[in-house]
């Protein structure tokens, strides 16, 4: 086993699958089993998750329905929604979870305190981060990065649709290679979007690896956690 403590960023829009909007049980399903297969391990999971398949802050402000602040709010809000999926998915797996939020739900979540959530960990519950950083203008990456540095993770893994990083969008360009590794700086100079450059930086500054890999591929998240190489490694 590789690593004792990982942070898991998963986006919004993954929860999705093949709908335009809201939350796919089978991916839900298939994330939740994804998980216990590493908690098996004696791995210690904290997870968060993004608000994309529910509402983003900037639909919001180009649509005019709200300012910049207002919608990054309510993009917090749709977080929360998501990691209480995701909560309810694990538990009815068998795993012991908590769910912390960085804005005060206390009905439905634990504020987030950093000696708390270390605990939670210590004690093999899986940890899901709600609502960012609490703070608008901030990115669910940058709420990843910050997080996995709080709690002293040994790695950022963020789960995405596609197998690592590419010099392009697979997506959209058939040429487009991909990168076993690449370096923080490679990711500046070349303006790859891996995640956004505040997110980068803080991983960075701490020597925080990231691995970008497909969340969607069966046994990938468990490979990674016993050390094998899957999916673009950025580094120093």
């Amino acid at each position: 086993m590789k690593y004792k403590r990982v942070l898991l960023k998963l986006s919004g829009e993954a929860l999705m699958g093949d709908q335009q909007y809201g939350i796919d049980a089978a991916v839900l399903e298939q994330y939740a089993e994804e998980i216990r297969s590493v908690v098996e391990l004696g791995v210690e999971v904290a997870v968060v998750i993004g608000g994309g398949n529910i509402f983003r802050g900037v639909q919001g402000v180009q649509g005019g329905i709200v300012d910049r602040a207002q919608g990054d709010y309510m993009g917090m809000l749709a977080t929360v929604i998501n990691a209480m999926a995701l909560q309810g998915a694990c538990e009815k797996h068998g795993m012991k979870t908590r769910l912390l939020s960085a804005i005060k739900m206390e009905q439905i979540c634990e504020p987030f305190i950093r000696r708390r959530a270390i605990r939670h960990l210590e004690k093999g519950r899986v940890v899901i981060f709600g609502a960012g950083t609490g703070n608008p203008y901030f990115t669910t990456d940058t709420a990843a990065s910050l997080r996995a540095v709080e709690i002293e993770a040994d790695v950022v893994l963020k789960g995405t649709r596609v197998d690592g990083i590419y010099t392009a969008d697979p997506e959209k360009d058939s040429t487009a290679t991909r990168f076993e590794s690449i370096s923080y700086a490679q990711v500046y100079e070349q303006g790859l979007s891996v995640m956004d450059l505040t997110a980068i930086t803080l991983c960075q500054e701490n020597k925080l690896p990231i691995i970008v890999f497909d969340m969607n591929k069966k046994g990938n998240f468990r490979a990674l956690a016993e050390g094998d190489r899957v999916g673009t490694l950025v580094h120093l």
